[in-house]
């Protein structure tokens, strides 16, 4: 017969918060300063061992690169990732509420309708 759960030690699992929520990291001006000039300096093959120590993609030393040239230290400043929003909140809202309006205004016309087919046999009705 098997034991039941309750009897076996240490079954309970208890999460770890840290590992829970993954976050994006987030890299100061400083620290993208250091290691561009860091990768500069770098000798043939050196580049790999830098990244791999930093555990960075080539691709995020480029983005900064073309950052730092475009606009300076400024550029490298945080920014929000992913695309700009194109609407604002209020705009969003608002054609959110406009949406809602057209569906509500077209269930009152096909309750409007359905009364007016309703009432048109009771006009015509023979007593």
């Amino acid at each position: 017969m098997p034991k039941s759960i309750s009897e076996w030690p240490g079954t309970q699992v208890t999460p770890e918060p840290a590992l829970e929520k993954r976050t994006r990291r987030q890299f100061k001006a400083e620290y993208k300063l250091r290691i561009i000039a860091e990768a500069d300096a770098c000798k043939h093959g050196e580049l790999g061992a830098l990244l791999r120590r930093e555990k960075l993609y080539s691709s995020q030393l480029s983005e900064w690169r073309r950052e730092f040239s475009a606009n300076g230290v400024a550029g490298l400043s945080k920014s929000a990732p992913g695309p700009a929003a194109s609407r604002t909140p209020e705009q969003r809202q608002i054609e959110q509420l406009e949406r809602e309006n057209s569906r509500l205004n077209r269930r009152l016309e096909i309750a409007n309708d359905c009364l007016n087919l309703q009432k048109k046999p009771c006009r015509y009705s023979i007593d």
